[in-house]
């Protein structure tokens, strides 16, 4: 009697701990439907983006049109733990607005994501939350001015216009909180896929942290010639508030949304609204300060991708395969199977009569310092081909030095 019920009582931990397994990610509403960019491309974008990461379980909601009836857009806030501002246009009415307050007050997530920092001038809190806002007649009445300049903060209270930006160009992000979950383990500067950078932008920057900046430089026409916040961190109540100012959209979403930098700080950023923390490792592809990476798909490159791909090598191309195979290498330091299963996907490209020439040498590099005997037998015949000789010979007097 006593194995039968022991019996039940496993079976419904497995059926509890396989429910929740399966259990969908944060409830998420993405809100917009007015905005002076392109929210029809922008929201789609956005949803892909955090549901990629399995934390998220996201929907879409639009309000009326611009000078619909706005008391038809009445959310129940309570059943998300994250709300994404997609959204610049006419008002909310009181009701939603006071559900708003109580919602992140009580400890909601917010993501506020460009252009939705230029909303809603003449409402109070929500300015509060997003720390900094521009145009809608915004100037010195709505709070300062916040930048960096000379390496420190300035807040600067003289009179002036709220919100500009120059063309749109490529720029180079600066880390200026490195320890916060957000940002943890980011490189110092990277640097950013063509997009608007928000200057002069101004606000009640209470509760507020600057995570980056970027340099508005003036031959980009309106440059500050400052450092300006593009990466911001706000609590109210006990909500926090994520605020980017990146992520121009155009079809499709364009350079900005799929810059792997872009979409990393909004991944982490949105977890952090929600939970405070940040479990998500920095991906292998995250730029530096040497190019922008993009994500055509919105998504990380998997090692199965890349060693579909390696094989179509050529010298004057990209070296992205290589270098998420590279980045798996590095996490499997001191993982001996997981390094020979790495090692047997190499040698499966070093027997495939249509990889090409360069292909092989970049994996026959890789494995100089990782192979083991495993590879010695096809290293062998490699010898025989006047075109990888040299290479084959250099990781066979290593891989025997190691012996």
């Amino acid at each position: 009697m006593k194995n039968r019920y022991l019996l039940i009582l496993l079976a419904g931990l497995l059926t509890f701990f396989s429910a929740c397994k399966h259990m969908p990610g944060y409830k998420t509403l993405i809100i917009t439907g007015q905005n002076n960019h392109n929210w029809k491309a922008s929201s789609p974008v956005l949803k892909q983006i955090l549901e990629e990461t399995g934390l998220f379980s996201v929907k879409i909601m639009t309000t009326p049109d611009k000078g619909g009836d706005m008391k038809t857009f009445d959310p129940d806030f309570s059943k998300y733990r994250l709300l994404v501002i997609d959204y610049n246009g006419d008002s909310w009415s009181e009701k939603t607005n006071n559900a708003f307050v109580e919602y992140v007050k009580n400890g909601g997530g917010v993501v506020i994501y460009h252009a939705a920092d230029n909303s809603f001038p003449k409402w109070k809190e929500y300015n509060e939350m997003t720390g900094l806002g521009g145009w809608g007649d915004r100037n010195q009445k709505d709070g300062p001015y916040l930048y960096y300049k000379n390496n420190q903060l300035v807040r600067d209270t003289s009179a002036g216009i709220g919100g500009s930006h120059g063309k749109r160009r490529e720029f180079l992000v600066r880390t200026r909180i490195t320890d916060h979950p957000i940002t943890r383990g980011l490189p110092v500067a990277w640097l950013h896929g063509n997009d608007e950078l928000y200057s002069q932008l101004r606000g009640p920057a209470k509760n507020m942290q600057i995570l980056a900046t970027a340099f508005a430089d003036s031959t980009a026409g309106g440059g500050t010639m400052r450092d300006e916040p593009v990466l911001m961190v706000i609590t109210y109540g006990k909500g926090r508030i994520f605020h980017t100012t990146m992520g121009h959209s155009d079809l499709g979403g364009g350079p900005s949304m799929h810059c792997a930098g872009f979409i990393t700080t909004l991944q982490r950023g949105a977890e952090w609204a929600v939970t405070g923390d940040v479990t998500q490792k920095v991906p292998w592809d995250f730029p530096s300060a040497a190019g922008v990476v993009f994500r055509p798909r919105f998504k990380e490159m998997t090692l199965d991708e890349a060693f579909d791909n390696i094989g179509n090598y050529e010298i004057e191309k990209s070296t992205k395969y290589l270098s998420c195979i590279q980045s798996h290498l590095r996490s499997l330091a001191g993982d001996e199977q997981g390094l020979l299963n790495l090692e047997k996907m190499m040698v499966k490209v070093l027997k495939d009569k249509e990889a090409t020439v360069d292909s092989k040498k970049l994996l026959l590099r890789e494995l100089s310092w990782m192979g083991s005997d495993y590879s010695v037998p096809v290293i062998n015949e490699l010898v025989s081909n006047a075109e990888l000789k040299d290479e084959a010979e250099f990781v066979l007097s290593r891989l025997q030095g190691k012996n």
